[in-house]
């Protein structure tokens, strides 16, 4: 086999291959003394056709699939002998393709970049210096609270946090549109769940009132019929109610699984929570500082074929978060910047961890898991489950050797501690 090579981009070759006519023949007259035994020929007995009868037969047939193998075979071996790493597939294209002459193609394809680390110690990483305080406790017990809460009917008018019962009906010149009526329809004033217009004209409205006026639709509704839409409702306040806070009573308390109900065990029940989800949100929040540096600080030339397997990836996984939606008319262009991000820190951390040799830390990995059972009702349960399902361990060894990957960057890197509240972390999105 005669094999050229030649550089038609940074990362892109073009293999010319030439397979000795011997080496084809010989392929397809095995299968076709294979074939021999089982085929069936009019005027001849199983297993005594011959060889002639079954060449002119079936002579063409098994010659392109033999071709077809040859095409996949040699182009490995061919890579392999000129040590080309390979990413994706290659685009083949016959040159000569004959019976009796050579076998000659190209095969034109992307390599994986050679590139080198880049200087971390250039890396800043933005490191949340946060505490758990016990005014964000009591924030915490106060939206517990609100997450328990009542509601109470009162004779006032209507302001924001109220919740209403309200019989709507809305027209536009004049005729009732589809979804514009409603009867004991729950309104919470302040939530946004309904248009402005429409909340605003309710506050100030007492129990048994009733009041007319104009909702103007935004340009960007869903609803195409009703985009930029003045319409006219006509609203009945049927009741009033206000929000009406348990006390933190034993009771309460007992709900959240603190079971001698004081204020003290309670308290630092939250804590516990607290600073258990504070240490992943600090993990999370270094993390992406650190993976969008390492991003920045490389330049790196991304083998197509990978993108766009990483897009399908991207898309799949967005039609899965959409509950199933149909994304496949999407253009891939949509999805590209994303897949190309991951496909490039997936090159840089495949550099570090070779060039550095880092490998699974078993500790860390029981670390993790131990750590992950805790929040679980049933910690046994769940760290049965992880060790006895292989995919589900595969999820955690990943994680932990993306933390090596992290604590690596950090040691080289120029960390900066930025002072945060916990309420700003954890609603940081």
């Amino acid at each position: 086999m005669q094999v050229s090579v030649e550089s038609t981009g940074n990362i892109e070759r073009k293999l010319t291959i030439t397979i000795p006519a011997e080496r084809v023949d010989g392929d397809v007259e095995s299968r076709l003394k294979t074939m021999r035994s089982r085929v069936k020929i009019d005027g001849f007995r199983p297993g005594k056709v011959p060889i002639s009868v079954v060449a002119q037969q079936y002579g063409d047939s098994v010659y392109q699939e033999v071709v077809g193998e040859l095409f996949q075979s040699t182009f490995y071996e061919a890579a392999e002998q000129e040590k080309l790493r390979v990413a994706g597939m290659p685009k083949i294209e016959a040159k000569t393709v004959e019976a009796g002459k050579d076998l000659e193609y190209t095969a034109t394809f992307d390599t994986y970049p050679e590139f080198k680390i880049a200087d971390i110690s250039k890396l800043e990483v933005e490191r949340p210096a946060v505490k758990v305080m016990a005014a964000d406790i009591d924030e915490m017990i106060e939206t517990l609270r609100k997450q328990q809460q009542d509601w109470k009917e009162v004779k006032r008018k209507a302001k924001k946090g109220d919740l209403l019962s309200v019989d709507f009906e809305g027209k536009i010149d004049g005729e009732v549109f589809d979804g514009g009526s409603a009867e004991d329809f729950s309104v919470e004033l302040g939530a946004g769940r309904m248009l402005k217009d429409f909340e605003d004209a309710l506050i100030g409205v007492k129990a048994g009132e009733k009041k007319d006026a104009d909702v103007t639709f935004p340009e960007d509704y869903p609803a195409e019929k009703l985009k930029g839409k003045t319409a006219q409702f006509s609203l009945n306040v049927k009741s009033v109610s206000e929000p009406a806070l348990p006390e933190v009573d034993k009771d309460f308390i007992k709900k959240f699984g603190v079971e001698d109900g004081t204020q003290k065990s309670f308290k630092a029940e939250i804590k516990t929570n607290m600073e258990r989800e504070l240490e992943q949100r600090i993990k999370s929040s270094v993390k992406q500082s650190v993976m969008d540096g390492l991003h920045e600080i490389h330049e790196i030339d991304l083998p197509e074929a990978l993108v766009s397997d990483e897009i399908q990836q991207v898309r799949n996984e967005m039609a899965q978060n959409s509950q199933g939606a149909d994304l496949s008319t999407l253009p891939d262009d949509m999805f590209k910047d994303q897949a190309a991000r991951r496909v490039k820190l997936g090159l840089i951390v495949g550099e570090i961890i070779n060039g550095n040799k880092l490998e699974k830390d078993p500790k860390r990995v029981d670390d993790m898991l131990e750590s992950l059972a805790a929040s679980y009702e049933d910690p046994a349960a769940l760290l049965e489950y992880y060790r006895s399902t292989p995919e589900a361990m595969q999820t955690i060894e990943a994680a932990v050797m993306e933390e090596m990957i992290v604590d690596w960057v950090m040691e080289k890197a120029k960390v900066k501690d930025k002072k945060m509240k916990f309420t700003e972390l954890v609603n940081d999105k």
